[in-house]
């Protein structure tokens, strides 16, 4: 295996790992089967919002679905990017709560591996961009 193929294996992983597991924590904000999300939000959210926790959640889920399909779709850079803020924006939460620090580090971890796909798009973009297109008629078969 390449060097270059093992860069796109890793492209794919984190693709895959940072456009599902959103999607389905998104979903879960509705299910609660996973964890009772609303204890992992900041108390004062929902007062400056002026909405119930739950419907709080329910919005965040929604984003978080959209960011998953935004990283899977062909908008990955931007959606990484989106996702990377989203993460930062949690752990900077749970920080300010003063509890859950173990899930914030958590969640900055997967910041970083969220620009790192976001950078990694970029560089595939990049190397596609800078690439010699073949032209059609050295593409097509010979004749023997």
């Amino acid at each position: 295996m390449t060097f270059d193929d093992r860069l796109n294996n890793t492209w794919w992983t984190l693709r895959l790992a940072l456009g599902v597991a959103p999607i389905l924590a998104g979903l879960d904000k509705f299910l609660n089967l996973l964890t009772n999300w609303e204890a992992y939000l900041h108390p004062a959210i929902p007062q400056i919002a002026n909405i119930p926790a739950a419907t709080f959640m329910q919005v965040v889920g929604v984003i978080e679905i959209v960011a998953g399909v935004v990283v899977l779709s062909s908008f990955t850079r931007l959606g990484a990017y989106i996702v990377m803020a989203w993460l930062i924006g949690i752990s900077l939460s749970l920080i300010g709560q003063g509890r859950y620090f173990d899930i914030a580090v958590r969640d900055l971890l997967l910041a970083v591996a969220a620009y790192s796909l976001a950078r990694l798009t970029e560089a595939r973009e990049s190397v596609r961009a800078d690439a010699p297109q073949e032209s059609v008629a050295s593409a097509m078969p010979r004749a023997s």
